[in-house]
C-alpha cells in the first residue's frame, strides 16, 4: 500500500490500538493483558492467508496491511482489534518518511479445530 494511494477518505476501519501489559502474580505466575492505547480510523487491507497446524489443532494464518494516520507509540507485539478480529503487530513502517500515514503489518491466527 503507498503513500500516494491512502487519503483520509479512505481511512472507514475503527480500530482499537492495545499494549501488551505482564504483571507478577503472588503465586509465581504472569498475568497478561492488553490495555487500549486509542481508537482511530484506519485502512484494513487483506494479504494472504494460509493453512496452519498448532499442536492438534487446524488453523489460518491471514496477513493484513493496516494503514492510519502516523503514530509514534506504535512497536512490534502490539494489537489492533478490529471488530471480533485481532491482529499482532508484525512491523511498524512510515509509509512516505514524512510522519504522515504508518503502515502496521499484522498477523491474524485463529484455530478452526
Amino acid at each position: 500500500m503507498s503513500a500516494d494511494a491512502l487519503e483520509i477518505g479512505a481511512m472507514r476501519d475503527r480500530v482499537t490500538l492495545s499494549r501488551k501489559d505482564v504483571s507478577r502474580e503472588e503465586d509465581g505466575g504472569q498475568l497478561i493483558v492488553y490495555v487500549p492505547l486509542a481508537t482511530v480510523w484506519a485502512r484494513v487491507h487483506a494479504r494472504s492467508a494460509s493453512l496452519a497446524g498448532f499442536a492438534d489443532a487446524r488453523g489460518v494464518r491471514a496477513t493484513h496491511t493496516v494503514a492510519m494516520r502516523f503514530r509514534s507509540d506504535l512497536i512490534a507485539g502490539d494489537r489492533i482489534t478490529w471488530g471480533d478480529r485481532v491482529f499482532e503487530i508484525l512491523s511498524v513502517e512510515d509509509l512516505n518518511g514524512r510522519r504522515e500515514f504508518v503502515s502496521c503489518a499484522c498477523s491474524e491466527t485463529k484455530v478452526t479445530g
